[in-house]
């Protein structure tokens, strides 16, 4: 059997810290998930899952999952797929849910399934790779993150070039060290509930 490379080790080693926390975490989760389901139904009608496809790694389309918070079809209602504080189309469990994170946590069925990491950027829509400079190409070069650099720095505030920015950093950047601190504030920002809505000047569309 041939060795395995040292670059190879970082890897394979993120890959299984990535099965073993989204396996733990859901676990542990899944009474909250089952209350939230509950609670999305019986508030409006629609599935409780929302998919949205997404660019992955190399641009690679995936769907990703997350909790509805929103009407359903509402991105084909009203501002279409920009959301911002106090919009009507999201619902009174979907505001809850949005701010505790909740709705995200079915991301780490993305996670298991190999199509997102626990750490990198958010997963786009294709038609924002579309507009990607050459340097905004790299962003793609590794698996998107349920949580990441640019989401502990501003998340959906900040303009879209700086969140790329920050994406960027964190790709030239990665580390132990850096990941450990990327966690630390995330967990900060989930009880603080900051840079849920792109506000005037952040995101790019918006996120549903």
């Amino acid at each position: 059997m041939a060795p395995v490379s040292a670059d190879t080790i970082p890897a394979v080693l993120r890959r299984l810290l990535d099965i073993v926390v989204s396996a733990v975490v859901l676990l542990f989760a899944s009474p909250v998930l089952a209350l939230a389901a509950i609670a999305i139904k019986l508030e409006t009608r629609g599935p409780v899952l929302y998919r949205q496809r997404r660019s992955g790694l190399d641009g690679a389309p995936f769907e990703v999952l997350k909790l509805r918070t929103m009407v359903d079809g509402a991105e084909r209602i009203g501002a279409g797929l920009a959301i911002d504080a106090g919009d009507a189309r999201v619902t009174r469990v979907g505001a809850f849910l949005r701010r505790t994170s909740i709705d995200e946590v079915p991301n780490l069925l993305n996670v298991l399934r190999g199509e997102m990491s626990l750490i990198g950027p958010r997963p786009t829509l294709p038609v924002q790779v579309e507009q990607y400079t050459p340097r905004q190409r790299e962003r793609l070069s590794v698996k998107p993150g349920i949580t990441g650099w640019a989401q502990v720095n501003g998340r959906a505030a900040l303009p879209w070039a700086e969140r790329i920015e920050l994406d960027l950093y964190y790709i030239e950047h990665r580390s132990l060290r850096l990941d450990l601190r990327i966690l630390a504030r995330t967990v900060t920002m989930v009880f603080g509930g900051h840079g849920l809505y792109k506000g005037p000047t952040g995101g790019w569309e918006g996120e549903l």
